[in-house]
């Protein structure tokens, strides 16, 4: 299966991403004005933006994190999965309190659109060290009922891959030096929207 880097028909063009940057922030305004995310209407749209597509969104403010939601499959058309996320990212990230009016056109959003999960199969811990691919993967760890993902942005502040799965291993609930012969990884990668 060719990964987004080897096939680019799913690329968006540059006004397909102006709009989703646009629908993100309208959402987010929505939300603040009527408590709920902006309805999409799907048929004003191109056809890039109706296909089902799963969708980090990434807010920050000033340099810093002010929410992130998205959805790791695909279950909606972009647009409306975009609007989603921009909403709950805003709103309902347990980590912040919702947005204000007032910071609306001061977020700095991002878009991160994901391709199709693929599982890393692998025999050791230092195995998957090696097929893993920095500033590349986005990676999906699970063990049980432990679960968690890394965008690939997250290379930007976790640039060695030890570190890399240490922390996603923290992030799902685990300890950082935790392994066994049940985990399981896949990857994905991303096409991000600024």
């Amino acid at each position: 299966m060719p990964s987004i880097e080897e096939n680019n028909e799913n690329r968006l063009t540059e006004e397909e991403r102006r709009l989703l940057l646009q629908l993100a922030r309208d959402s987010i305004r929505h939300g603040v004005l009527y408590g709920k995310p902006l309805d999409v209407d799907l048929n004003k749209l191109p056809p890039s933006l109706r296909r089902i597509r799963a969708t980090f969104v990434t807010l920050e403010e000033m340099g810093q994190l002010r929410g992130c939601i998205g959805s790791l499959e695909a279950r909606r058309p972009l647009a409306e999965d975009v609007a989603q996320n921009a909403f709950a990212a805003a709103f309902r990230d347990p980590r912040f309190p919702p947005v204000t009016e007032q910071e609306v056109d001061k977020l700095e959003i991002h878009i991160s659109v994901l391709t199709p999960m693929q599982e890393i199969h692998f025999e050791s811990r230092q195995d998957l060290l090696d097929q893993i691919r920095p500033g590349i993967d986005g990676l999906v760890l699970e063990e049980g009922p432990y679960r968690g993902t890394f965008l690939p942005a997250v290379w930007q502040s976790l640039p060695d891959k030890r570190d890399f799965l240490r922390h996603l291993k923290m992030k799902a609930g685990l300890p950082a030096d935790y392994w066994s012969d049940t985990i399981r990884v896949w990857r994905y990668t991303t096409e991000v929207i600024e």
